[in-house]
């Protein structure tokens, strides 16, 4: 029985009979920090974006919620929203802790995965920093905290104070006990499984500015089919700041893989 007190709600654009494309968000975001993917990528995927528990107008989850629960919980809304097939799964932060965990729950649905701010720290020393801050100051946190995953100078735009707000606004429908079980949830140590047993092939896409760029790298030699491609000008959430180069650099290597029906990116 699942820790999460219902199914995650999801938005969906692009055709229904299109293969899909996944997309899980980090904190302190929902999905619709993946606007400009989903908008691009729908020309020729089934686009999913699902809110985590506790964001969005998902359901708040119970103590003791896993990441597998999380992981088997999109899956369940990737069912409920397109058609079936294999899937390219998209995280950002905490978003990649989700889809790699799907990958093994489903390897044989699962096409491709893209990493945004993929890193690797065996020690998550963030996670009780957060625990502490959103404790202290609940739900107002999300709006710092949002601008912190952004570069310093995309930061100070008012396209990241648009963005900021909006994730705030929806503070009615957003549960701080459940961001804090989830940051439990995400404190605990990576299996070594979770990296070495995955075969899909990886994109890793990692901004410049990032405070994790440096562990990109790390990640990098722990998959034993990965792409690392750094995003130049951009902090952790880079589909954000730069989403013409995440997009091109998805792009890319989605063609490499047989998608040849995706146009040439430029450069290419």
């Amino acid at each position: 029985m699942s820790s999460i007190r219902g199914p995650l709600h999801y938005e969906v654009m692009g055709a229904d009979d299109a293969p899909p494309m996944v997309f899980v968000h980090p904190n302190p975001m929902d999905s619709s920090c993946w606007l400009f993917q989903m908008a691009h990528f729908s020309t020729w995927f089934r686009c999913l974006a699902v809110d985590l528990p506790g964001y969005g107008r998902s359901p708040s989850a119970a103590s003791g919620l896993t990441m597998d629960e999380i992981a088997a919980a999109v899956w369940d809304a990737v069912d409920r929203g397109t058609a079936g097939g294999r899937a390219v799964l998209v995280g950002c932060s905490v978003g990649n802790n989700v889809v790699q965990r799907m990958y093994h729950l489903r390897p044989e649905a699962t096409d491709a995965i893209v990493l945004v701010a993929g890193n690797y720290r065996p020690v998550k020393d963030f996670v009780p920093r957060r625990i502490a801050d959103y404790r202290a100051h609940g739900l107002d946190f999300r709006y710092g905290h949002t601008l912190y995953g952004l570069s310093d100078e995309f930061a100070r735009t008012p396209l990241a104070d648009w963005f900021a707000t909006m994730f705030v606004e929806r503070n009615a429908t957003a549960d701080v006990d459940t961001i804090v079980t989830m940051f439990e949830a995400l404190g605990a140590p990576d299996p070594d499984w979770l990296h070495a047993d995955l075969h899909a092939p990886v994109l890793i896409l990692s901004g410049r500015l990032d405070r994790g760029h440096d562990a990109a790298q790390a990640l990098h030699d722990r998959l034993p089919d990965s792409r690392l491609v750094p995003v130049e000008g951009a902090g952790h959430a880079c589909h954000m700041e730069k989403p013409w180069e995440v997009d091109r650099e998805i792009i890319r290597f989605l063609r490499d893989l047989g998608h040849v029906d995706l146009p040439a990116p430029a450069g290419a």
